[in-house]
């Protein structure tokens, strides 16, 4: 008793954001107590909250007789689990408080094995159960113990049943979801209690009047999920998963709980610093009491009262209508939260009614950070992207956030934690949240830890037309008014429910043309939906003047999107870098990257390579941002910083960081022994658009009979290609030689832009094969049986260029890399 009692009086100076961590265990002396002693109400603190002691023995009663059943669940043979999945139970799955910015100390967590059945669209509710699912994991994940595809035709059912605790009488019982993807409708004791549609955005119903008066209840929910046959955001959930297409995460994948409220409560808070002002202005909306109610604000900054106020409101008796009011404080000389200093002020809010006693009617716990992001001009009347007043370059990577083991759903709040903190270790300020929605414990880390994040609306619907790496045609897709009343709903649910954290700076409504449509009016939509942040206007889509930023895709790149002055300019995907890990890949073979390496040295090389080509953009091209594609492995793509398991870093961690930070080693000096188009306007090649004999790669065949053009080859618009000569056809053969004068040298590269399929060889011998295309000369290494081909005097260099679709070029150099002295 001891222990608790101290845990509970220190709670006092423990910060809000800092509360849910906490775990004071129940004393043994209460657990053998029994008889009327038990009906005595005594607070013991679990975790930050408060459970009474016959909460306590009910839920001991309840794990007693779930015991058996959850001592035989286990996850399903998935393809790759995590190091967390050991850590999964079924009695107490992902058991933190669920929503860190309104907290409320009692609780109950509805987590665990529930009754699934599955059964075709339009049944209605099963009579018999399939058998257990672990809730909160997708049906289709190994954690869930299912890991069943559910597709359009077909309906997803959950049962439990739940006690509520003789504490909680005389108050609202409130029923809440995390998340359900994507049509859910809830029963209690066989009663609806409500529909929602969305697949990120977390939901309540008050299910008070369906709750029986005594015992036990139960709760059915059945969600419709279509994946790719619907047009909701679904972001990479698709029915056929490959390349960068993904599993689906069906049915429930976020924590339900139960909570008591009074009669009059606080329904949400909005919260906004103004880092200007020193101020914070709380936007709340309420349920009061008649007649009169006071609404308490306090902020503080552990012990310190730094600011409070009272709003009261009057509310005429019967009435059931919520009372919005604000209250602004002042902040005084406020410390600013940023990715270095992540400092976060405590707020608490309190619901009092106006009688003889005052009684408080209901309490919530947030918190908020004091932070700007804006934009301002540089000297050459160009937008920068500023925090708190001050330039500031952000470079992070982009963040899928699916899991091996739990696909949407992490497996441990621990493993969630994780990828932001190793994002920090590795040096980047930033995360770019991509085509989905986390639960909010999620942006509470992100919020803790000091990271920076540019989130999207998770795309659904179809894309816009793709007319190779020259863009987009400049045409959006025309939506149904059903999709369009989807889209925008789901788009207000995310920016509502996530206003409140400081670590979001940057809203991205669209990716790449997916699901693009009426661009002009959905950014301004937006840009009012939240003002106090950026929106970047489509990531790497369709562009049109709106929204405060274009943003620019380049694989790997780094690269720059056409100069402009009404917006900021960022590379919103970059890099893709792969590196499959033997042991730790979804599948043992067939995985890709957008380029690909044999080993952790070539993969940090060709990394820093990237950062070092990136840092004089930032100047040169007026770049505000840079994002790298990709945190993790996912699935069959192996471009992760990390594998998807996490339990492999590719990359020294110390290396990366530096380079982030662009702190770089003495880059080798190059000599070129043989020039591409960008090096030298003047290089001539032998080529021929007719296929040859077989020997046309060998040192001693004739190409005499073959035309001579300047390079680069291919067609106008391909980006970043100088066209020496054009090439239109499907194929072409190339040939030219080089001198080595000084002898063999010690290290050689080639220096290659290509679109698409190119093979390369040196004397007759294979140096690399490269598939697919990519938007600008990069370097590549060569073959240990191509450098052994090279010799002294004349070499010669042989090149076959393959082209499907869209824009083609390639262009071909050597390279000697001198080490620097």
């Amino acid at each position: 008793m001891r222990r608790c009692y101290a845990a509970r009086t220190a709670q006092r100076a423990i910060p809000t954001h800092a509360m849910f961590d906490r775990l004071c265990p129940v004393p043994t002396w209460l657990l053998k107590q029994g008889g009327k002693r038990f009906t005595k109400r005594r607070v013991i603190p679990i975790q930050g909250l408060r459970v009474t002691r016959f909460f306590f023995l009910a839920t001991l009663l309840t794990a007693t007789a779930t015991g058996l059943a959850a001592a035989e669940w286990k996850p399903a043979p998935g393809p790759l689990m995590t190091r967390w999945a050991k850590d999964v139970s079924a009695k107490k799955p992902l058991n933190e408080y669920p929503r860190p910015q309104f907290v409320r100390e009692d609780w109950q967590n509805l987590n665990g094995l529930w009754d699934y059945a599955i059964t075709p669209k339009d049944a209605t509710a099963p009579a018999q159960w399939q058998g257990q699912i672990l809730v909160p994991f997708p049906v289709e994940s190994a954690l869930s113990g299912v890991m069943k595809r559910v597709n359009e035709k077909e309906q997803l059912w959950y049962k439990r049943t739940f006690e509520v605790p003789r504490g909680w009488k005389n108050k609202r019982v409130m029923l809440n979801f995390g998340a359900v993807d994507w049509d859910a409708m809830v029963f209690v004791n066989a009663k609806e209690v409500g529909k929602h549609q969305g697949g990120y955005d977390a939901f309540s119903f008050d299910i008070t009047d369906a709750l029986n008066a005594k015992g036990k209840n139960e709760i059915v929910v059945s969600v419709w999920d279509p994946t790719d046959a619907g047009p909701q955001p679904r972001g990479k959930q698709v029915s056929k998963p490959g390349g960068i297409w993904y599993t689906p995460s069906s049915g429930i994948w976020q924590t339900v709980w139960l909570e008591p409220v009074s009669d009059a409560h606080i329904e949400r808070i909005k919260v906004t610093p103004n880092l200007d002002q020193e101020s914070v202005t709380i936007e709340t909306v309420f349920l009061s009491a008649p007649m009169w109610t006071d609404l308490k604000a306090e902020v503080t900054d552990g012990w310190r009262t730094v600011a409070e106020g009272t709003l009261r409101h009057e509310r005429k008796a019967g009435s059931r209508d919520p009372t919005r009011g604000t209250i602004t404080l002042k902040i005084p000389r406020p410390k600013t939260w940023s990715p270095e200093t992540p400092h976060l002020y405590d707020l608490k809010l309190e619901l009092h009614s106006i009688s003889k006693t005052g009684k408080k009617v209901d309490e919530v716990k947030s918190y908020f950070g004091m932070r700007k992001i804006s934009m301002v001009r540089d000297d050459k009347g160009r937008l920068r992207i500023q925090l708190n007043n001050t330039n500031y370059f952000q470079v992070g990577p982009l963040d899928q956030g699916f899991w091996p083991d739990g696909l949407y759903t992490a497996p441990t709040d621990e493993a969630l934690r994780y990828d932001l903190e190793m994002t920090k270790k590795l040096g980047f300020n930033m995360a770019r949240k991509h085509v989905k929605v986390e639960p909010a414990r999620w942006y509470y880390h992100a919020d803790k830890i000091g990271l920076l994040v540019w989130q999207d609306l998770p795309s659904g619907d179809k894309s816009a037309r793709w007319r190779g790496p020259s863009g987009y045609d400049g045409e959006e897709m025309k939506r149904t008014p059903e999709s369009t009343a989807i889209y925008e709903r789901e788009l207000k649910a995310m920016i509502d429910g996530l206003y409140n954290h400081p670590s979001i700076v940057i809203w991205v409504p669209f990716n790449e043309g997916w699901g693009q449509f009426d661009t002009v009016r959905i950014l301004n939509l937006t840009k009012q939906l939240d003002p106090t942040r950026l929106v970047d206007g489509a990531s790497g889509g369709n562009h049109f003047p709106a929204g405060d930023i274009i943003d620019h895709h380049q694989y790997p790149g780094p690269g720059a999107p056409s100069p402009v002055t009404d917006r900021a300019m960022v590379l919103g995907e970059f890099g893709g870098l792969g590196l499959p890990v033997k042991g730790h890949t979804w599948q043992a073979e067939k995985n890709w990257g957008y380029r690909s390496f044999t080993n952790a040295q070539a993969l940090t090389k060709a990394y820093v390579g990237l950062l070092r080509k990136l840092q004089p953009m930032v100047e040169a091209n007026g770049l505000s941002a840079a994002i790298y594609t990709q945190t993790t492995d996912v699935e069959v793509e192996i471009n992760g910083l990390m594998t998807y398991d996490r339990a492999v870093m590719k990359m020294p961690v110390d290396e990366v960081a530096k380079a982030n930070r662009f702190q770089f080693p003495r880059e080798p000096v190059q000599r070129v022994l043989s020039p591409t188009a960008s090096q030298h306007i003047g290089t001539t090649w032998r080529y021929t658009t007719n296929r040859p004999g077989s020997d046309w790669r060998t040192p001693d065949f004739d190409a005499s009979s073959w035309h001579e053009g300047r390079a680069g080859f291919g067609t106008k618009g391909t980006p970043n290609s100088i066209i020496g000569t054009e090439w239109n056809t499907s194929d072409i053969w190339l040939r030219r030689e080089f001198q080595l004068t000084s002898g063999i040298p010690r290290e050689v590269k080639l220096l290659m832009h290509h679109d698409e399929d190119a093979e390369v060889y040196i004397n007759g011998v294979l140096a690399t094969k490269r598939s697919r295309f990519i938007g600008d000369y990069d370097e590549f290494a060569i073959s240990e049986d191509a450098l052994k081909a090279l010799r002294p005097g004349r070499n010669v260099i042989a090149v076959h260029c393959k082209q499907t679709t869209g824009g083609q070029y390639i262009d071909v150099g050597v390279l000697e890399l001198v080490p620097a002295k």
